[in-house]
């Protein structure tokens, strides 16, 4: 079973007892690095939704689009990844210095789990760097010492808020304002990507999301929400949306014809690219 050997190794300052949210994608993604209490969530939402595990495996393959996009096509070289989770296949830094070795990643993290097990596994070169602070205090974020020493802001860049903010539980500020306050700061021609889960408002698969938001709020998790497509809308105000606009995450850019149907909790996660005029 996934994790399986991490658990008698467990550092003495991670908590088990609680599920992280780092560690239960990573479950989802059949990783590794993940307890028994994080498995305990997924196996929770694959009881009402047994495709759930597709929730993460679009969203990564965005992740992997929206880099290769951004790398390939507007000459950014600086990116900014908000809640960059455990180190897995394919992250930022390396599909973007794939097609660009002089890209610079700053990864943004302050789960325990990620400071003891992605610190040394993402500062895989002098271009690669991690910080350790909170993705929905967007003033820390933007002054913080390693963001501020590895992103040039009177420059463009790439700003990723992705599978993140449906895990804030805040109301105030709204996760539109804490993006909203993010978007300002960016210099003009700065793209920014996020993704979250979708309530798609349909008769099909509306019950579907519900039932996952409700699994996820009452798991040892905790977080989780499912908004609607006007709401994740509001995120992206005052940016200009890279065609094919704010669509669910396995119609961004595909990789190639479709020939699969896709699951039915594909269509509860949805995303977009918006570039800063």
């Amino acid at each position: 079973m996934p994790g399986t050997s991490s658990d008698a190794a467990a550092p003495v300052y991670i908590d088990t007892t609680k599920a992280s949210i780092a560690r239960v994608y990573d479950a989802f993604l059949n990783g590794k690095d993940n307890y028994e209490i994080d498995r305990e969530v997924l196996r929770r939402v694959q009881e009402v939704a047994p495709e759930a595990a597709t929730l993460a495996v679009d969203n990564r393959s965005f992740l992997i689009r929206a880099t290769r996009f951004v790398a390939s096509q507007t000459g950014i070289t600086q990116f900014l990844d908000c809640g960059s989770g455990l180190p897995t296949a394919e992250n930022t830094h390396q599909v973007a210095q794939r097609i660009n070795p002089d890209a610079r990643v700053v990864y943004v993290d302050n789960d325990p789990v990620v400071l003891a097990h992605g610190r040394a596994l993402l500062e895989e070169n002098d271009r690669t760097h991690f910080s350790a602070a909170d993705i929905f205090k967007p003033r820390d974020i933007l002054e913080d010492e390693v963001v501020r020493k590895h992103i040039d802001f009177s420059e463009p860049l790439a700003l990723f808020q992705l599978g993140t903010l449906h895990h804030y539980n805040g109301d105030s500020p709204t996760s539109a304002e804490i993006m909203a306050e993010y978007i300002e700061a960016l210099p003009s021609g700065s793209y920014v990507a996020i993704s979250h889960f979708l309530d798609p408002e349909t008769e099909e698969h509306s019950a579907i999301a519900r039932r996952m938001e409700q699994t996820f709020l009452h798991s040892p998790m905790g977080s989780g929400r499912f908004i609607t497509m006007r709401a994740l809308r509001e995120l992206f105000h005052g940016l200009e949306l890279v065609e094919p606009g704010l669509v669910i995450c396995a119609d961004w850019w595909p990789d190639g014809p479709r020939l699969k149907e896709l699951d039915a909790v594909s269509y509860c996660i949805a995303g977009a690219v918006g570039r800063k005029p």
